[in-house]
């Protein structure tokens, strides 16, 4: 089957975006905001929404695009559609399906691309899809949402993790690093299986993995040289570092027992890895990827810089908010990693328009 044209796949990138405010305003409710019925009767799935059906989406439309095959676009039309259903409180087995099939589908595509070229990014790549198939299966099983987090989190951090080793190839790496690198990835897959019979023992371990490979990025990636440089590469650079300071802040936080449910340091734990790690990621990436997949053109702009400012601002007032207890400063703190993460769609919409502006000739 032949690869879908780029007007083709700005569907399934707006119902993964609708995943996307269904998610942030499900989020919005857990901290006492008055949301719509829709988003509020999907507080509990807050996590699903952002993670499997939203992040999902995206990172199996990439990988979709990449990979040049119909078939592929399966995995982001299931997890997309995964989402709308929950927040249209369909029976939960539905999306639980879909979801699992999404996976699945992204799953067989990391085979192909392993088909085509075995090296260690690729077999990461691999790894990241499968635990989020793994994640999607444990909550497919009757088990506790809490089950899939770890998995789930494996899933997003893997597959950065796996993208930014590619790179790496680029500088002189010791072989010593490539092999610490895949015992790092060895603890977190070692800690999220453990989490499943050894709660306290293998969540601890899934954390040491977390702050482990948030070092290992801080030393031996390339962000490190480009953050000297100018304009978009300078601020791809800077949004790497400092979602690698957010991990190993995630990490030390782990250590402590904040991915324990329940802990009060939870909140602040899973949104370090889940908007400090990944979303520092994705606003630096965005300019390069959105492009690739719907064919758009983003020009960097300085102004990239606020949703990332306010971002990290608003995310250190949630973790004070949550680290001392305080529920109104966690409660201020959502609120304003919403309004970051709407003036980063802002920002890329903006910039698309300045784009065609820019481009004669442009539809």
């Amino acid at each position: 089957m032949a690869d879908l044209r780029p007007a083709a796949r700005v569907p399934l990138l707006v119902l993964g975006m609708l995943s996307l405010v269904g998610g942030v305003l499900a989020g919005l409710a857990r901290l006492d905001w008055g949301v719509p019925a829709t988003a509020a009767n999907a507080a509990g799935w807050h996590g699903a929404l952002m993670i499997s059906a939203f992040l999902g989406t995206v990172i199996s439309l990439e990988r979709a695009v990449a990979l040049g095959r119909g078939w592929a676009y399966a995995a982001p039309a299931a997890a997309s559609i995964g989402g709308i259903a929950l927040l249209a409180g369909a029976p939960l087995i539905l999306p639980k399906l879909l979801l699992v099939v999404a996976a699945a589908t992204l799953v067989a595509a990391s085979i192909q691309v392993l088909y085509r070229l075995v090296a260690p990014f690729t077999v990461i790549l691999g790894a990241g899809a499968l635990c989020w198939l793994i994640g999607n299966f444990a909550w497919l099983a009757g088990g506790p949402l809490t089950a899939a987090v770890p998995w789930w989190l494996a899933f997003l951090v893997l597959t950065i993790a796996g993208e930014r080793l590619e790179l790496t190839r680029f500088l002189p790496t010791p072989v010593a690093a490539h092999r610490l690198f895949f015992a790092i990835v060895g603890g977190i897959l070692a800690g999220a299986a453990l989490s499943l019979g050894e709660e306290d023992a293998g969540l601890a371990l899934f954390a040491a993995g977390l702050l482990a490979l948030a070092l290992w990025l801080l030393r031996y990636d390339i962000a490190r040289r480009n953050a000297r440089t100018t304009g978009l590469t300078r601020f791809i650079a800077l949004c790497l570092l400092s979602g690698y300071a957010w991990l190993v802040l995630a990490g030390l936080l782990g250590l402590a027992g904040g991915f324990l449910p329940g802990h009060p340091w939870r909140d602040a734990t899973l949104h370090a890895v889940g908007l400090g790690f990944v979303f520092s990621m994705i606003f630096g990436h965005a300019p390069i990827i959105f492009p690739a997949v719907v064919r758009v053109k983003i020009p960097y702009h300085p102004f990239f810089y606020l949703p990332l400012l306010v971002l990290h601002a608003s995310l250190a007032l949630r973790m004070l908010g949550g680290l001392d207890d305080a529920f109104a400063l966690r409660r201020e703190g959502g609120m304003l990693n919403a309004v970051a993460l709407l003036l980063f769609v802002a920002t890329m919409i903006a910039s698309v328009v300045r784009g065609r502006r820019e481009t004669p000739g442009a539809a």
